[in-house]
């Protein structure tokens, strides 16, 4: 395979939404794509906004490959890193890049189970819409809303985004609960299995405009991927997983940001000018052992001191330890 070919993402940041993916492994291919008719696509309310985290985003190097495993192979990318490396924002630099559009995002808590991703179905609300007007009640559809995983699995040309945040504090079931999905590509809605043979329209998750009131059709109530998502669980450590999950994942690990990209993230976030000036402060943050720290308590440390103009050094002193206190200690 050439390496043009299995290479797509980059990381420099420019979108290159008309590049070609690479064609999935036989084993990987599901769903074939279905009339113009049913293939729906996120909406973005304002592009500018919504992408500005994508854009700021710098790519450690050693995280290009494993992007592009995961795409090539159409398999989940399990990205284990400390609070502050990066790990929620990476999906949305490769969905800018690729064109992948808004990232759908489901934060899992400990209570979380695989049901809490797909949908929900408000059975309160139509037996109320029963009362008052029985026919529109008889439409089952109208009270299904996809959530993130759900709405991932819709058919689509390129494969969606979806971002599986802190799998770690899941149940401890998650994990293997989600086996099936990943190695399938496809859930059934029973609610809709049980009462209609024929298509129903049900509202999927918006990422970009949650406000957007658009719908989709659903065959005999179930969902089938054409193009399995590019899925990034992230991890910061706290647990094990179940080998079976582990294998059907590409896993890799992010260290903590050195000075040169350390510079770079400023850079990004607040310019070349005040990332030169504040050089020694980003490589004293950089080498700093025994603790841990986020990235962004070091873009507000000096965000403010800079706001502040001419400050007392004790002041500046008193602040920038307030904003660097370690999160945990090692």
């Amino acid at each position: 395979m050439a390496e043009e070919t299995w290479r797509c993402f980059l990381g420099k940041g420019e979108p290159r939404p008309e590049v070609e993916l690479p064609k999935a492994p036989p084993w990987r291919r599901f769903a074939p794509l279905p009339p113009e008719a049913v293939v729906w696509q996120a909406q973005v309310a304002d592009p500018t906004q919504y992408w500005a985290r994508a854009q700021s985003y710098v790519t450690p190097d050693e995280i290009v490959d494993p992007v592009n495993a995961a795409l090539c192979l159409r398999r989940p990318l399990l990205v284990k890193g400390s609070p502050g490396s990066g790990k929620t924002s990476l999906i949305y630099r490769v969905a800018y890049e690729l064109g992948l559009g808004p990232v759908l995002e489901w934060p899992v808590n400990s209570r979380s189970k695989r049901q809490d991703g797909l949908y929900t179905y408000d059975a309160l609300a139509r037996l109320q819409q029963h009362q008052l007007a029985p026919d529109l009640a008889k439409d089952t559809g109208r009270y299904i809303n996809l959530l993130a995983l759900g709405t991932a699995l819709l058919p689509s040309r390129r494969p969606r985004a979806l971002l599986i945040d802190e799998i770690d504090k899941a149940d401890p079931d998650l994990p293997n609960d989600l086996l099936n999905l990943f190695e399938e590509g496809r859930y059934d809605i029973p609610e809709l299995l049980r009462e209609t043979a024929g298509p129903a329209r049900v509202r999927p998750m918006n990422p970009g405009d949650p406000a957007h009131e658009g719908t989709v059709e659903i065959q005999g109530g179930v969902v089938r991927c054409t193009e399995f998502p590019f899925v990034v669980l992230t991890s910061n450590g706290e647990r094990e997983f179940p080998p079976a999950f582990l294998r059907r994942c590409i896993r890799v690990e992010l260290p903590d940001p050195g000075p040169v990209q350390l510079g770079r993230i400023v850079a990004a976030h607040l310019g070349e000018k005040l990332a030169a000036e504040f050089h020694d402060r980003i490589k004293a943050f950089a080498e700093r052992g025994g603790a841990t720290r986020a990235t962004d308590q070091l873009l507000n440390a000096i965000y403010l001191v800079h706001r502040g103009g001419e400050m007392e050094t004790t002041t500046r002193d008193k602040l920038e330890a307030l904003l660097l206190q370690p999160i945990q200690r090692s």
